[in-house]
């Protein structure tokens, strides 16, 4: 094996193997054919489990009755039949799809309609649609910091938690480096945030900008808003908030985070989606002023680039939003169901990351130990599943228990029984 790379001794014929390399097709799949042995064999191999079912507090995998904790349908309106009604008028009324971007031909009076109804649920001037809320933080960014508008010499600064979700990160990556300026604050720390303000406060940004999730989906903690609120007014940051798992799931009537710290009006920019609480299909948006979201339909590339959500999305996601609106007894009974389990499972003697939102990790350390206790819980009637590095820190697998407002008490019972003979059986309790 040796003897193959050592012909490779000069950089020209470095540079020939490299384009010889890179035009092989077989020499691609070994790689990818290694990659995957390796991640078989270290049991970290991602599999997708099969429903027959819809979404809802169980499902069907296999023939058999599991109960579901690994969704985000936290309201339990994946499958409500107000929902399926609704999709299937937008059908009727609007057709099944629109076949363009919306500034084309691709904007129904339903789209303007939902992007009202958003706005005004969060208590912001206007709200604009996107495909998901991954495609909103990925428009976002750069259509704020790659364009010229009044800048001169100056450059744009991003302070961005260091546990943000991948869509942020990714985001921000399309920020040109040579006009933004990214810095990373440790997660939730807002002493670390606070320091690197002030040692910036000198410089001429253009715009400073504190990115945060709202709710960190790994951990189910949510960020420190009103501290966050406090550095963003004192040093005249824009505070973008990405709250896809805290719109319908934290507040008293489900708005998110900042209705839950008594913030409503005080996040420049909220990121939502519809895939998640409301609804549970597909599609998110960004609220903001007025003008914010005006220019975001003038240089946002996923929005501009885009196909508009179908009817069936919109009219479901309006029916999800009138009933969250009309129903407070569903928010309620998430917080309930959240409680209840979040106090029993550590009560079987779990480690559980602290908090009050419906994602309840517990953690376990070691990925192989995940996906074992993953399968074995499926065994039990339980689905849900292992998270393990790169998605977690190194060292912090977890299994990720989501609640839902769908489930009863009788589910969340049999779930319990599960974690403790599963978690006798393999030694972790």
């Amino acid at each position: 094996m040796a003897g193959r790379f050592t012909i490779y001794n000069s950089p020209a014929r470095r540079s020939s193997a490299r384009v010889a390399f890179m035009g092989n097709p077989m020499m691609i799949t070994e790689l990818l054919q290694t990659e995957l042995r390796r991640l078989e064999e270290s049991n970290t191999l991602k599999y997708e489990t099969v429903l027959r079912s819809p979404q809802g507090g169980t499902v069907d995998v296999a023939g058999k009755k599991l109960v579901m904790l690994a969704s985000n349908n936290y309201l339990g309106m994946s499958n409500h039949p107000l929902m399926r009604k609704a999709a299937m008028e937008g059908i009727r009324k609007f057709g099944y799809g629109l076949a363009s971007a919306r500034f084309l031909c691709g904007t129904q009076t339903i789209h303007q309609e939902l992007e009202r109804q958003l706005a005004a649920f969060l208590g912001t001037g206007d709200a604009i649609l996107f495909s998901s809320s991954f495609a909103a933080n990925i428009g976002f960014f750069s259509a704020i910091t790659n364009e010229k508008m009044g800048r001169e010499t100056y450059k744009d600064v991003i302070y961005s938690d260091r546990l943000n979700h991948a869509s942020i990160i990714d985001g921000q990556r399309l920020c040109r480096l040579e006009v933004t300026d990214k810095k990373i604050y440790n997660h939730a720390d807002v002493a670390h945030l606070a320091q690197q303000l002030e040692e910036d406060i000198s410089k001429e940004y253009r715009v400073r900008m504190i990115a945060s999730d709202g709710v960190f989906s790994m951990e189910g903690d949510m960020a420190p808003l009103p501290q966050l609120v406090e550095l963003a007014q004192r040093y005249g940051a824009l505070l973008f908030i990405d709250d896809a798992h805290g719109i319908g799931t934290m507040g008293k009537t489900g708005r998110g985070t900042a209705e839950h710290f008594g913030l409503m009006g005080k996040v420049d920019v909220i990121v939502g989606t519809l895939g998640k609480a409301i609804g549970g299909s597909a599609g998110g948006f960004i609220a903001g002023s007025k003008e914010m979201i005006d220019y975001m339909r003038q240089k946002a590339r996923t929005y501009v680039f885009s196909n508009s959500l179908p009817p069936s999305i919109v009219m479901a996601s309006i029916a999800a939003l009138k009933l969250l609106k009309k129903d407070k007894s569903i928010v309620r009974r998430l917080h309930d169901n959240t409680a209840y389990f979040r106090k029993e499972i550590r009560g079987l003697g779990f480690t559980v990351l602290a908090g009050e939102h419906p994602i309840v990790p517990v953690m376990l350390g070691d990925a192989g130990r995940a996906q074992n206790m993953s399968a074995e819980l499926q065994k039990a009637g339980v689905y849900i599943k292992g998270l393990w590095h790169p998605v977690v820190p190194q060292g912090e697998a977890r299994l990720r228990a989501q609640i839902s407002a769908a489930h009863s008490r009788k589910e969340l019972d049999r779930a319990l029984d599960a974690f403790e003979k599963v978690g006798k059986k393999l030694g972790v309790i």
